[in-house]
């Protein structure tokens, strides 16, 4: 089976997004906040996809 290829124009690897996104949770969680939150948490799985697949 081929590896799905990386996504075109993903700039920021997985750990800069979860840096991100901790420092998102030190701050108040109101409905800005959340929406960031999901915002993240969806670019981060696709930077984490994209680098496993790229360690393949």
């Amino acid at each position: 089976m081929t590896p799905t290829p990386a996504r075109p124009g993903l700039a920021r690897p997985a750990a800069a997004v979860n840096e991100d996104i901790r420092q998102l949770m030190l701050r108040a969680g109101g409905e800005e906040e959340r929406e960031v939150y999901r915002r993240l948490v969806a670019e981060w799985v696709l930077a984490v996809r994209d680098e496993v697949v790229k360690a393949v």
